[in-house]
């Protein structure tokens, strides 16, 4: 089978993001060193992650769309849905780095 490569094209959004999910992980080696997990426990990492990613979502959600929450709390809400979604995004790329250096090299 024969693949092309295909040109991919970052928009200056994507940039901006992927510059805050590598900040992140700058910031996640400093305060916890190089994390070396096994996959399993990679996975459980992930999950409190996505539990807090999860609590943003459903608050905004149940709380702040369906009820008469102030739009300033619901502008917070999403911030902070946005801030757990960098930090999820940086755990999966510490996640990646950690197979990379201990099982697949």
């Amino acid at each position: 089978m024969n693949q092309q490569k295909t040109k991919i094209k970052i928009t200056n959004n994507m940039l901006k993001i992927l510059n805050e999910i590598a900040a992140e992980r700058q910031r996640q080696d400093a305060k916890w060193g190089e994390q070396n997990w096994n996959p399993v426990e990679w996975v459980a990492i992930l999950g409190e992650e996505f539990g807090e990613v999860s609590k943003e979502a459903v608050e905004y959600h149940f709380i702040g769309k369906h009820s008469n929450m102030d739009e300033n709390k619901a502008d917070k809400v999403l911030q902070n849905y946005r801030k757990e979604l960098i930090q999820t995004a940086a755990v999966c790329l510490a996640m990646i780095q950690s197979l990379e250096r201990n099982e697949l090299g």
